[in-house]
């Protein structure tokens, strides 16, 4: 059987889209873009069908606001005596969860913003109609047959309804403090709540007067009398969007800058150019930039976002393939194929050092603190280059190498079902050798100060920590015998 050559693999991209749509499917259900399920029918009540995502109403009693909770058991459970594990299972906490009736966002606005567009779209859920159906006792309906009889049973599924409304709400009419209440078109019952407060940005010595506004989808629904029909009352997949006429103003999260810890120093400065736009009540949220511009953010359930691939910037004349490390003839040699790595990582900290002078405050000595660890590091490069003049220490760093790259060639001959004698010769990835350079005197000279210091690689899950790490070993193991 031969494969048409014009059907390709998935990239990892669309594997990992169809995932999380798929798990959203089955945690949240169908939203307006899922044409195909707008009506879909389910065979049992969505609330047992559906984990999240939909709002019960304010009012309705306890045993249909309370969360089934499938952890908990009937009676006592006897331990299974057929295997290791023959404890009897936990039982679930005994504290009852209430599902939501409301949820939404917060957003800020300047004194030029007079309209927001308030978009809602939901499901709701009901038995499928039959002439000679009664409603069944677990929320389904119960087909009699001709005779009237029901002795054979047959449960009807429930179907979904798609609905969508669109709310305009003039700012100029809603007073500071006082929630505003506006009906929700043909929902039966559903209602946005805003309120308007003023407050005051801080954008470091900066401060600016602007209006916070809480934008609340909440379900007013009668609740059913019957918990086997609750459901009907319930808004299933309920998703809000808001737009405004100005863009919305940008919160920076100023909890960094005026920290004292390190790490959220740190943190600061790393990400001094990630604002937010919104803040979710029940729920989380996503901004739609345009332009360097937000006018829309919407209700997130199941919030994601992407983590940008850590790449290299080309580094010219360094040698990082393992092979070719692992047949070094000299010295001299091997420092002619690691020296530039020093060379330009000096270079880029100098960039470094440019770059920092418009920087100011706590910023600024966070960024001189890390131009010298960075120094610092270099330092350790360019001893651990200069410690290969030993020839035990070469050999050792000679043997790593070469054991490195032989299970290299065989890990990726597996992943491609080829000869390991075909597939290409292995590398280094830049930080992996710089590591690796960086502790040699550490690991060499068992009396040098550096024996102290522990450096964590900090980088992304399949980067190559683990390869790293294990060249290190390597290079220890062989120096030791």
């Amino acid at each position: 059987m031969t494969q048409d050559p014009t059907l390709s693999m998935p990239d990892s991209l669309s594997v990992r889209s169809y995932l999380t749509d798929a798990l959203r499917l089955d945690l949240i259900g169908p939203r307006p873009q899922d044409a195909e399920l707008q009506n879909e029918r389910l065979p049992q009540a969505p609330s047992r069908w559906y984990l999240t995502g939909f709002l019960v109403p304010t009012n309705a009693p306890d045993e249909q606001r309370a969360q089934d909770n499938e952890e908990e058991f009937d009676e006592a459970v006897e331990p299974f005596h057929g295997s290791d594990d023959s404890t009897t299972p936990d039982r679930g906490s005994g504290k009852q969860n209430f599902l939501p009736s409301s949820m939404g966002l917060s957003i800020i606005v300047d004194d030029e913003t007079t309209r927001l567009d308030v978009e809602v779209s939901w499901g709701d859920y009901a038995p499928e109609s039959n002439e000679k159906g009664k409603t069944a006792a677990n929320g389904g309906t119960e087909s009699a047959d001709d005779n009237g009889e029901s002795s054979q049973r047959r449960f009807l599924p429930w179907v979904r309804h798609p609905h969508t409304g669109l709310v305009s709400i003039n700012l100029s009419d809603v007073k500071t403090d006082r929630p505003a209440k506006f009906a929700v078109p043909d929902s039966n019952g559903l209602e946005i709540i805003c309120l308007v407060r003023p407050t005051r940005i801080k954008r470091f010595d900066t401060i600016l007067n602007a209006r916070a506004v809480s934008v609340f989808i909440v379900n007013r629904r009668t609740p059913e009398e019957r918990n086997d029909l609750q459901d009907t009352a319930f808004a299933f997949q309920v998703e809000m969007s808001v737009e405004s006429d100005q863009p919305l103003v940008p919160r920076p999260d100023p909890h960094g800058f005026e920290s004292e810890d390190w790490d959220e120093r740190l943190a600061d400065l790393h990400y001094h150019d990630v604002v937010e736009y919104a803040v979710g009540h029940n729920i989380s949220t996503r901004a739609e930039i345009v332009d360097s511009e937000c006018r829309r953010v919407h209700t997130e359930w199941m919030p994601q976002t992407s983590v940008d691939r850590v790449e290299p910037s080309p580094i010219a004349n360094v040698e990082f393939g393992m092979e070719a490390l692992g047949s070094l003839d000299s010295a001299t040699t091997a420092r002619q194929m690691l020296h530039p790595l020093v060379t330009q990582y000096r270079d880029w900290i100098d960039n470094q050092s440019t770059e920092m002078q418009a920087l100011s405050g706590p910023r600024r000595e966070v960024a001189e603190e890390l131009v010298k660890r960075a120094s610092q590091a270099a330092d350790r490069i360019q001893a651990g280059v200069a410690l290969l003049a030993d020839p035990d220490v070469l050999e050792a760093f000679r043997i790593a190498n070469r054991a490195m790259a032989s299970s290299a060639r065989r890990r990726r001959a597996q992943e491609e079902g080829e000869d390991p004698k075909n597939v290409d010769p292995p590398v280094w990835r830049p930080f992996q050798l710089a590591y690796i350079l960086m502790n040699l005197r550490g690991i060499a000279e068992p009396a040098h100060i550096e024996r102290e210091i522990v450096d964590l690689l900090f980088f992304p899950t399949g980067g190559g920590k683990t390869e790293a790490y294990l060249g290190l070993a390597a290079f220890t193991l062989v120096l030791r015998r």
